[in-house]
């Protein structure tokens, strides 16, 4: 977004945004544990030696990729045309998984299907890469129901979310915050916060999705669109 609005955003200090993203990922999670609180309460009421062993299949490729490759990860996958890309791709991705059957409760997932759901997350840790959409490609690749895939995906989703939150938070508490920026940060947060709370009002509505033509269709355009936006933008400057 900040290429395609033309913000200079990519020339400030690279610790500065890492620590805003920082804010921007605190308000996310603490929305989702608001929005997905009964949700929440729920899997853990659940919890037996099976789950927690796919909970931690789930969790270990992309705590591991994070912490080996995540700043080469961000500085060669990070360009906004490879942020395009990637979008474009994971968007065609989830539309061909969409087309397998939908035959497998969520009491069927075990820990083969916790291990493909984790190496699926950890392909967002590409910039481009939806969380949700890698996780969601993964569920109904392996056959699960649109209502199944979808809460496997929240499920393995939130507490690496919360996880890389904590993790950053403590980062960004070494560094302290920069100066002058309190308000920028606070803004950050209020914002991401507001909008996943807002968002988490549909989740109901996408366990309900008979296909997920119309996200994937999303996905392709706005990778699509982004692409084009930045070539005639690289265009013009050589021009």
């Amino acid at each position: 977004m900040p290429a395609l609005l033309g913000w200079r955003y990519g020339e400030l200090d690279a610790e500065l945004r890492k620590s805003f993203e920082v804010a921007l990922h605190a308000g996310t999670a603490l929305a989702l544990l608001i929005g997905l609180r009964h949700e929440v309460i729920e899997v853990i009421r659940e919890l037996d030696g099976r789950r927690l062993g796919r909970h931690a299949l789930e969790m270990l490729p992309p705590a591991v990729a994070a912490l080996a490759f995540e700043r080469p990860i961000e500085e060669r996958l990070g360009l906004p045309r490879k942020v395009a890309g990637a979008q474009l791709v994971a968007g065609a991705a989830l539309a061909v998984a969409d087309l397998s059957p939908a035959r497998r409760p969520r009491e069927d997932a075990g820990p083969a299907d916790g291990l493909a759901i984790g190496l699926a997350q950890a392909t967002a840790l590409a910039p481009g890469v939806s969380r949700n959409g890698a996780t969601l490609t993964a569920a109904r690749l392996l056959q699960f129901e649109r209502p199944a895939a979808n809460r496997l995906s929240r499920h393995a989703a939130l507490p690496i979310i919360v996880a890389a939150t904590g993790l950053k938070g403590y980062r960004l508490a070494r560094r302290g915050l920069p100066a002058g920026m309190a308000v920028a940060f606070a803004a950050g947060l209020g914002a991401a916060f507001g909008s996943t709370l807002a968002s988490s009002r549909l989740v109901p509505r996408m366990d309900a999705a008979r296909s997920y033509a119309p996200f994937a269709a999303y996905r392709v355009a706005l990778g699509a669109a982004s692409l084009c936006r930045l070539s005639r933008g690289q265009a013009t400057m050589r021009g």
